[in-house]
């Protein structure tokens, strides 16, 4: 779900993306097997939640780094932000509108209705309120295009208030309070909504733009550190990176362990829970943002994962899931049928996926950046 220029790819950066986009399509395997409460269950559920999480942190550590660059420059202005900000809808936009397209399509094939198909023109489909049953992946993408606005937005007021302060300090000073005050709205969540369920966290925070934007605003953070204190980076990616270890181990591990139940800690699920898992996948960036290129036997297949994750991300679930489990139930098939559906549920997705990369997507961003060269 986000921008890595072909002749400036960072290996690491493509397996954080390929493995994000795996554990999406993990976690909605799911739905072809017979709900159960095992722990390849449990773990799959997990990944998909960690999967966009990451999306998330990489999304704000690539975006980051590109209008930290930009606010820099001495002649940064107003045009410096419509600049960025064209740049990545030309990057998300032209798939987001075809795959909404193409989820109308379907949900008129299944016999669904769709109600406010409005807000989904301007992305406010979830954007303080539960998030409608339609093109249920594109609440990731309201939030990320909130924060797009949000970031030079507040950056380029910031510049203006600011005027001759040192712009490092003052960009980050920015970041970290906006950071802030969307922590403390999900404490203001936590205060007014009885909120004591996992299935209502998931739909009414979770998936709420308003309270979601300081995860991509986490990565932007180790964006400006990167840039920063190179050398910091650099010294302590192996440190950083078993501390996350631990950190994923203590969050996923120990919440069970301890019963730190939603219904026992909201106010850990509510306020701490999401911001947590951020930092937690942030601390392995600046090992995988280190990890420039690879020998491995399977670096082509990992990095062309990564070049379609936006369009398998979009197209795996509304589309093709949808479709084949309308027209060929599952609920009566043996296992090793349901093993056969999984993997022509896989390989449906991965070619259109790259036939979607290769006929729509990358022709518009060679388009942008032909016009912008």
């Amino acid at each position: 779900m986000v921008e890595n220029a072909q002749s400036e790819r960072i290996f690491g950066l493509d397996v954080m993306r390929a493995m994000a986009i795996i554990m999406v399509l993990s976690s909605h395997i799911l739905w072809i097997y017979p709900q159960n409460s095992s722990m390849i269950s449990q773990f799959f559920q997990l990944f998909g939640f960690l999967g966009v999480e990451a999306f998330f942190v990489l999304s704000g550590f690539l975006i980051g780094g590109i209008f930290y660059k930009l606010y820099l420059k001495d002649d940064f202005s107003f045009k410096s932000t419509v600049y960025f900000l064209k740049r990545r809808w030309f990057r998300t936009l032209p798939n987001y509108y075809l795959f909404l397209i193409l989820n109308v399509l379907v949900t008129f094939i299944i016999g669904y209705t769709i109600d406010d198909l409005w807000k989904y023109l301007f992305f406010l489909q979830n954007f303080c309120s539960t998030m409608l049953p339609f093109y249920t992946e594109s609440w990731s993408l309201s939030v990320e295009e909130f924060t797009y606005l949000l970031l030079p937005i507040s950056i380029l007021l910031g510049s203006f208030l600011f005027k001759n302060k040192n712009k490092k300090q003052t960009y980050i000073s920015i970041v970290i309070s906006m950071i802030i005050l969307l922590i403390l709205n999900k404490f203001i969540y936590n205060q007014i909504t009885s909120n004591t369920s996992l299935t209502q966290w998931n739909v009414s925070l979770k998936a709420v733009v308003i309270y979601r934007m300081d995860s991509i605003l986490i990565g932007v953070v180790f964006s400006w550190i990167a840039l920063n204190y190179q050398q910091f980076w650099q010294k302590q990616k192996i440190s950083l990176a078993l501390v996350g270890a631990i950190l994923l181990l203590m969050m996923y591990v120990g919440v069970g362990f301890f019963q730190l139940t939603i219904e026992n800690y909201p106010l850990f699920w509510n306020v701490l829970y999401l911001p947590i898992t951020s930092l937690t996948l942030a601390l392995f960036l600046p090992i995988l943002s280190q990890w420039k290129t690879s020998k491995l036997p399977f670096q082509k297949a990992i990095v062309m994962v990564s070049l379609i994750s936006y369009s398998c991300y979009l197209i795996h679930y509304g589309i093709v899931l949808q479709l084949m489990k309308h027209f060929v139930k599952t609920d009566d098939l043996p296992m090793y049928q349901l093993h056969i559906y999984t993997m022509a549920f896989l390989f449906i997705t991965f070619v259109l996926s790259y036939l979607n990369y290769k006929y729509f997507e990358k022709p518009i961003m060679d388009l942008r950046d032909k016009n912008q060269s």
